[in-house]
């Protein structure tokens, strides 16, 4: 499928953590002709398995959920009161339009709101406004009105706007953290659809990572790989403001191989032969810098005995926010990437 056309139907996608149920649909939708076998755990993980000749097992990890909010409270005068799921940046919050969806997987349209700046302290108009003073209107004049239309407490919500491409090339949407990653999977299973690979490659899409890597951990216990490579959307930082010493990743670079996070200290056989595909292959990558986050390879490479795992990242930038902006051509060289550790990790980091 066309990559472009593949990340729109992904990003578009409703998936906060602990509610993953449409962009799960739309994963085995795409993920289904490509494995031998699908299937959906207790917590929500999609396991998609391509079978391969050895008992060996190579375990690909993309998240499907998205940052978003819950509904904690529905005042009187029909406003929702929100807590976050996941990490938000206060400050960008006010005036957004949310997508809130209903216990019966409908959809309303709703707008952050606070108090306007005519009537707030001058104090008070110099600091963000604080997440438990926001509320969300979503038309209705009050609570037995909002319940009518169909919103309950512990209905999740998002801010949404579609998915473009800006330019040729250079796209923006939400949740690129980390449905891109989602994409690399998929297209990484379409370039070895036809090939004869001897270790069985489990492709796990799982739940809840924003909210604590948990979807990872039930996930490996029940695939039990061998090696594992997790893939990510990560923070590109480069722009103006911040210092080249403090992006983490920058965009147009190409994948991000990661040495350290605050989940993981990656092995270095793991990143020696990260690098050594790149240079075989003239893909060009970038070091992710040290300290920087989590991912799913924290609780991968953690689970039973331990488990041999890297991270690679496709560079985005605003992630956590309504619209994360992405090059192709990092996309695309993260899918080359990946690919070709899937074909070449195991017999360089393992006997045969």
């Amino acid at each position: 499928m066309n990559a472009v056309r593949l990340i729109a139907s992904l990003s578009d996608a409703f998936g906060v953590s602990g509610f993953e149920d449409e962009v799960r649909e739309v994963i085995q939708e795409h993920i289904s002709p490509l494995v031998d076998e699908v299937r959906t755990d207790v917590l929500g993980n999609l396991i998609a398995i391509r079978h391969g000749k050895s008992k060996r097992t190579l375990m690909l990890d993309a998240h499907m959920d998205e940052v978003g909010f819950i509904v904690k409270w529905i005042d009187g005068n029909g406003y929702l009161r929100f807590s976050p799921l996941g990490g938000w940046d206060p400050r960008i919050l006010p005036t957004h339009r949310v997508t809130v969806q209903t216990r019966d997987g409908g959809k309303r349209l709703g707008v952050i709101g606070a108090a306007p700046p005519h009537i707030l302290s001058a104090e008070a108009r110099e600091r963000p406004i604080p997440m438990e003073d926001l509320f969300v209107d979503i038309g209705a004049s009050s609570g037995h009105e909002a319940t009518d239309m169909g919103v309950r407490i512990g209905d999740p919500l998002t801010i949404h706007y579609p998915f473009t491409e800006i330019h040729d090339g250079y796209v923006t949407g939400k949740a690129f953290d980390d449905r891109v990653g989602c994409a690399v999977l998929i297209q990484t299973a379409e370039r070895l659809a036809e090939k004869d690979l001897d270790w069985t490659i489990a492709y796990s899409f799982v739940i809840g990572e924003e909210v604590g890597l948990r979807g990872a951990h039930t996930a490996t216990h029940q695939i039990k790989p061998d090696l594992a490579l997790a893939i990510e959307g990560t923070i590109g930082a480069d722009m103006p403001g911040v210092r080249e010493d403090q992006q983490p990743v920058r965009l147009g670079q190409g994948p991000a191989i990661t040495v350290a996070d605050r989940s993981i200290i990656v092995s270095r056989r793991v990143i020696d032969v990260l690098e050594r595909i790149a240079d075989e292959s003239s893909i060009p990558f970038q070091y992710k810098l040290p300290t920087y986050g989590g991912t799913d390879a924290g609780a991968i490479h953690l689970t039973r005995g331990g488990v041999l795992s890297g991270v690679l990242s496709v560079p985005c930038r605003f992630i956590h926010s309504p619209a994360s902006t992405m090059r192709m051509n990092d996309f695309e060289n993260t899918v080359r990437m990946t690919a070709r550790f899937v074909e070449v990790a195991p017999g360089k980091l393992f006997e045969a």
